[in-house]
This record gives C-alpha cells, structure tokens and sequence, in this order.
C-alpha cells in the first residue's frame, strides 16, 4: 500500500503582526474567524480549504531581504473581483494591478500584509 496526497488541506501566512495581519483579512477581504484556534495564529473559516495567519515557525526569519512567499502563488476566490478591487483600491491597499481576464474569470493581484503578493479571481 502507498500513501498519496490528496491535495492542500491548510494554508497559513507567517507573519510578524499577527492582529494587523488578522485585522486586513477581516476588514479589507471580508473573512471571519473560525470559532477555535491555537494562540499563536488566526483561523478563519473559510471553504473549502481552511486559511490562517500565524507567528512564525522557529527558525524563520521575516526580516531577510525576500518578501514573504516568494515563489508560491496564493489565489483567493471571491463572488466579485471588480467589486473587490475597487473596495481594495478605496482602502489604500498597495500595489493592486489592473482587472484582467483569465481562464478562471476576472483576477487581479495585490500587496497583502508584511508584503505577500496575492491574487483574486472570480465573479
């Protein structure tokens, strides 16, 4: 018998300012808090995959010269990006890119806490 991944199962960003970074999720994005979680981080309750800001893990170090999660991409799903994008834009949100068309409908990119570069499609 062989054990096998069944694909991403949690997604969680290491940040130095976990309240800020709970705070931009909450207020800009819309998410809400899942009921429990460990003290160390912020779970939201999101579908179908369940998303998290969190101390960093020992041995990591946010203040090197990279942004945070350089080479991962992180895609969001909302019910409107263009909606969502102009809300991001009115909020001061930093480098938010132009609303294109993609294979999984509208999708733009922007700066999110501590720097991570994310990207929202849908709607």
């Amino acid at each position: 018998m062989t054990a096998t991944v069944e694909g991403p199962d949690f997604i969680a960003l290491q940040v130095k300012d976990v309240p800020g970074a709970a705070a931009f999720f909450e207020e800009r994005l819309g998410l809400r808090r899942a009921p429990d979680g460990p003290p160390h981080a912020v779970v939201f309750a999101t579908s179908p995959i369940p998303f998290a800001v969190r101390e960093p893990l020992p041995g990591v170090d946010l203040d090197g010269d990279a942004r945070p999660g350089l080479g991962v991409a992180l895609w969001l799903r909302t019910t409107d990006a263009g909606l969502l994008r102009e809300q991001l834009v009115a909020a001061g949100t930093e480098d938010v890119t132009p609303l294109q068309d993609s294979p999984f409908g509208p999708v733009f990119t922007f700066t999110g806490p501590e720097g991570y570069r994310l990207t929202v499609h849908g709607g």
